[in-house]
């Protein structure tokens, strides 16, 4: 997969807060010129594309990743932009990144990739390995990770803390994730839109 390494400010700039991609924040500095166009001047596609973007670079994936991810939301059942956002938030990475396991998809995705998360018991090195309601997910024993907040606490719109789990650094899928209590600003509409043009 295409990771984009390229600077993070300069994108959250241009794009806003994307918590997913870094926390820090996009100041503009002194006497700097604007390097976003004012959404008045802005075309259509310009403000779609946009909407695609901020989606592509808050979860990481590539342009044919995020295309996949649109055809299989189209196929399914229920409004194409909630079935997309609600596939993208039971990936793997953004379950850590909800957990407060990692600070930023990145940082969930490095630690799925070195192997340090389990599954229901099992090792997944797949960062978009889809979470199901019920799944566990655990860090390794032995293995501490650097939270968002310094600390493992839990982000209770998608996963809570698992009771009956072997080891502390773990927490339980409760349920899909509701598009409303995604963290950053976007418009799953704009972005469906824009991949039903480029067809």
């Amino acid at each position: 997969m295409s990771c984009y390494r390229g600077p993070r400010v300069k994108v959250v700039r241009r794009l806003g807060r994307l918590p997913g991609l870094t926390r820090k924040k996009g100041k503009e500095k002194p006497g700097a010129m604007p390097q976003y166009i004012p959404a008045e001047k802005a075309s259509q596609y310009r403000i779609r594309l946009d909407e695609k973007q901020k989606l592509r670079f808050h979860y990481g994936l590539a342009e044919q990743q995020l295309l996949r991810y649109v055809r299989a939301a189209g196929r399914a059942k229920g409004p194409t932009g909630q079935v997309l956002l609600q596939s993208l938030e039971m990936r793997l990475d953004s379950t850590i990144l909800r957990l407060g396991m990692a600070p930023t998809i990145p940082g969930a995705r490095q630690l799925v990739t070195h192997k340090h998360i389990l599954v229901n018991g099992r090792v997944i090195s797949i960062p978009g390995h889809r979470c199901e309601p019920g799944d566990v997910v655990t860090a390794k024993p032995g293995h501490t990770t650097g939270g968002a907040n310094g600390n493992y606490s839990l982000d209770n719109q998608i996963t809570k803390p698992a009771q009956s789990a072997p080891y502390p650094l773990s927490g339980l899928v409760d349920q899909p994730m509701d598009h409303k209590r995604i963290d950053v600003n976007i418009n799953e509409l704009l972005v469906v839109e824009y991949y039903s043009r480029q067809a």
